[in-house]
């Protein structure tokens, strides 16, 4: 794989990582989950998954060369970033109002 598939590589398994908490009930997508999951138990997934992808970054690019050393600075623009890829989601997730709550609402 080039360098420029490598790059849209990790780009789209970021965006697909980011809304992965906020589209199922699973946690991590595995583990089956009773309850509705909280905010606080997306976020940790979500700081999970940004590792899992970080991991293969960086993996990515060990295999086209050499690792560059990243700052403070790099890991909060990508951290940001995969919060703005996590936006559909939490949209989805927490603000579209969802049929089965639609026919609900006007009843008393």
């Amino acid at each position: 794989m080039n360098l420029q598939g490598s790059v849209w590589l990790v780009i789209l398994l970021a965006f697909a990582a980011a809304n992965l908490p906020f589209v199922n009930h699973r946690l991590l997508a595995v583990i089956p989950w009773r309850a509705p999951k909280s905010l606080a138990w997306r976020f940790l997934e979500l700081l999970l998954l940004y590792g899992v992808v970080g991991l293969v970054g960086r993996a990515l690019e060990q295999r086209a060369g050499q690792v560059s050393p990243q700052g403070w600075e790099f890991y909060a623009v990508t951290w940001a970033l995969f919060l703005t890829f996590a936006f559909p989601g939490f949209v989805y997730r927490y603000l579209l109002r969802h049929r089965a709550d639609a026919g609900s609402a006007g009843r008393t």
